[in-house]
């Protein structure tokens, strides 16, 4: 059994996020999507309730789920069992430091990191651009997943 993390992600909500999400889950068996923890992080939406959003949108997916972490993303690895790590990239800029960090994962743990790009038309679609967009009252409807609850 694959089991992989999705980590790292202070605002994992985002269309760009979901579709990598479903295209991991077409070669993977679970996928432990985490919420890092960064108090000095400006986030729009409190853990727990980043953690309802995502929970509640793959609530009908039980190769999915959610877990809020702060620590290193090896060892969050480790905690949860997983064997593979999923990180989803935009740019080739993305692809170049992931794949670095990548590589220094793979050296200390032996697991093994997927890099995918986000789909084309989503690569604009950043949480840096979502949160700025709520911060000043903007409507991010068209930037969250369909039927996504962010209220």
């Amino acid at each position: 059994m694959t089991r992989a993390i999705f980590p790292g992600t202070f605002d994992p909500f985002t269309v760009g996020h979901a579709s990598v999400v479903r295209r991991a889950l077409t070669f993977i068996d679970e996928i432990v999507i985490g919420i890092g923890i960064n108090e000095n992080k400006n986030t729009h939406f409190p853990v727990e309730r980043r953690k309802k959003m995502i929970s509640d949108y793959y609530r009908d997916n039980p190769r999915v789920t959610v877990q809020a972490y702060d620590c290193l993303t090896i060892d969050f690895a480790r905690e949860v069992g997983a064997n593979l790590i999923v990180r989803g990239i935009r740019t080739v800029k993305d692809f170049e430091y992931e794949e670095t960090i990548a590589d220094i994962n793979r050296k200390l743990t032996g697991i093994e990191t997927i890099l995918l790009f986000t789909e084309p038309e989503l690569t604009c679609v950043s949480s840096t651009i979502v949160r700025e967009l709520l911060s000043y009252g903007k409507d991010i409807s068209q930037f969250v997943p369909e039927g996504m609850d962010i209220g």
